[in-house]
């Protein structure tokens, strides 16, 4: 049987489910992006998307992925051979090490067991012993999509303010954005990336990096090579309106929407309603009787729940009998955590129903599967939402 009756529900850790309205929105005529009626595209979209990051300061966006907007923040910014201080909380802190390490800078990483976030204690302590100020940059995840910890960005900050140290400070927060506040310019972080395909609920093929006064002024004695993602190019043509190269046009109408979208909402409501759905989401696997993958609560991830599998049961075989059985994809354990872990994905344009089938397709599927659990996951989270709880 080809077809199958009923939507396809999407509950992996982005790419999120994009609204009809993005979609229409993106479905619009493809338009001249050298005329006059891209240039005024361009600067509502320049503008819009700055309230979104918190930030007054610039915010370049790439036709990429959030990939291409990691290499963007260090190659703008960072010479052959500088140091950067790196904290590993996932698969996504270590994909950013790797790349770092390609384009030929010097990588320390602090070393973590994917169930914490970032301790800026350490950071602090580190930057201390470095008197020289070797280290050019710290880069930390803010919420590291593999494991679905969160971690908190203004201690790190701090951590670097106490220790007297001029690094730059990087922060991605590709799944974190428009799901888990936050605050670029409060913050003070000088670089932050992020993509189109998470909180935003756009398709893949956008990224970010907006740029505090310091990293913009960092880019202009930096010696890594850099065409294609040169701050400079974009920074200098985006105040009329225009890019250095052709733009993705379509999705810059989406973004548009989105931003909108957001914004009448409130960047605080989108917030509390992440909150509201992860807790309800933890409730039901705790009532399960399994276990989470962040060990922290404090650092509970309102974009994803990451929930270990039991011993000698494999997380991508459940997975699959959820797909085949309920059509329902489920995020898969990445690196040392593959066929251990499954991540329910609940952010973006999202709501109690959606959280309700997406939990009823993971109890139906434990069941299926065969895999030790209790009763009453559904049931706990939906008592949280009605308030019963």
């Amino acid at each position: 049987m080809s077809h199958k009756a009923g939507p396809h529900f999407l509950q992996i850790p982005g790419p999120s489910n994009v609204p009809g309205r993005i979609l229409r929105a993106i479905e619009r005529p493809t338009i001249d992006h050298r005329g006059p009626t891209f240039q005024v595209l361009a600067c509502e979209v320049l503008e819009k998307i700055k309230p979104i990051f918190k930030t007054v300061e610039p915010v370049v966006i790439f036709p990429s992925s959030g990939t291409g907007a990691w290499e963007a923040a260090l190659v703008n910014t960072l010479s052959p051979g500088d140091k950067v201080l790196m904290y590993e909380t996932g698969q996504f802190a270590n994909l950013w090490v790797e790349l770092a390490t390609r384009i030929g800078l010097e990588t320390e990483v602090i070393s973590g067991d994917w169930r914490f976030g970032v301790d800026s204690n350490v950071i602090e302590e580190r930057l201390r012993n470095d008197a020289g100020h070797k280290i050019k940059a710290v880069c930390i995840v803010h919420n590291e999509t593999s494991t679905g910890v969160t971690s908190k960005i203004k201690p790190v900050r701090d951590a670097i303010d106490k220790a007297k140290h001029p690094a730059l400070f990087m922060v991605d927060t590709i799944s974190g954005l428009c799901s888990a506040d936050y605050r670029h310019d409060e913050w003070g972080v000088d670089v932050t990336i992020s993509g189109s395909q998470k909180g935003l609920m756009l398709p893949p093929g956008l990224g970010f990096n907006a740029v505090s006064k310091k990293a913009v002024e960092a880019s202009k004695s930096s010696k890594l090579i850099r065409s294609y993602w040169d701050w400079g190019s974009q920074l200098a043509n985006n105040p009329s309106g225009n890019f250095p190269y052709t733009p993705a046009t379509n999705l810059l109408y989406g973004l548009v929407e989105a931003c909108d979208m957001l914004m009448d909402e409130g960047l605080d409501n989108v917030f509390s309603r992440h909150e509201r759905h992860a807790e309800a989401a933890r409730r039901a696997v705790k009532a399960w009787g399994l276990e989470i993958q962040c060990a922290e609560p404090t650092e509970y991830s309102p974009v994803l729940t990451g929930v270990i599998m039991p011993e000698g049961h494999d997380a991508d075989a459940l997975r699959a009998i959820i797909l085949d059985k309920f059509n329902m994809s489920l995020g898969s354990g990445l690196g040392k955590i593959k066929g251990k872990v499954f991540r329910i994905g609940h952010l973006g344009d999202f709501n109690d129903l959606m959280l309700m089938g997406t939990l009823s397709g993971v109890e139906m599927g434990l069941t299926v599967a065969g895999v030790p659990h209790k009763s009453g996951g559904v049931q706990a989270a939906m008592e949280f939402l009605t308030g019963n709880a």
